[in-house]
């Protein structure tokens, strides 16, 4: 697909800077909003329409958040190839709706680090839904734009506007370059941390 509009996003964020901004610059070209808690009630407070992934989902966040976002109604929608036609076939029998656009960044396990949080506190911010999310549609860029940092809402809008509201392959290949990279980079964090912690 060399140029995907987009119509449905899923935000989930823990860097909310500019979201609010991104989200309304979205939503007033007609895109629908899909989010998870903090994310989804900064998007309301300001005003935003947001479809919540627990209805999406038909199922609540549990285990006290750990579960949101593993579903196979998220990422199918993630995962679907556009173009291909078994695909389309698969989500429309399950009643599942594509997404165009996931931005997300990751609970910020370097500041956990920092503060030098005792070892289960740590644990609790090692982000699994985010990576999952970030490494679906980095894997799908064929048929998703992903949005891995807050950096790059600029260059994202700039390529919408330019282009009838459509995004372009290469974009979308160098934003799936960066989320791989960035998920790397994270994962070496994590393992580094938990080979050397003595809590």
């Amino acid at each position: 697909m060399l140029h995907l509009p987009i119509k449905r996003a899923l935000l989930s964020v823990t860097d909310k800077s500019g979201l609010v901004e991104f989200g309304r610059f979205l939503q007033d070209n007609g895109v629908e909003l899909v989010s998870t808690g903090g994310t989804k009630k900064a998007l309301q407070q300001a005003g935003l329409a947001v479809t919540s992934v627990s209805q999406v989902t038909g199922f609540p966040e549990i285990l006290d958040g750990r579960v949101k976002t593993l579903h196979p109604r998220v990422h199918g929608g993630v995962l679907a190839v556009k173009d291909n036609p078994a695909h389309l076939q698969t989500l429309q029998e399950h009643s599942i709706e594509p997404f165009d656009l996931v931005c997300v960044n990751l609970y910020d396990f370097a500041d956990a680090v920092a503060k030098n949080l005792g070892l289960p506190e740590a644990v609790e911010q090692i982000d699994i839904g985010g990576p999952t999310l970030l490494r679906a549609a980095a894997k799908n860029f064929h048929s998703v734009l992903v949005a891995p940092g807050v950096e790059d809402y600029a260059a994202i809008q700039d390529e919408l506007n330019a282009n009838a509201f459509t995004v372009g392959l290469e974009l979308r290949r160098r934003m799936a370059a960066k989320a791989f990279a960035l998920v790397s980079r994270y994962d070496a964090m994590i393992a580094d941390y938990l080979g050397r912690s003595t809590h």
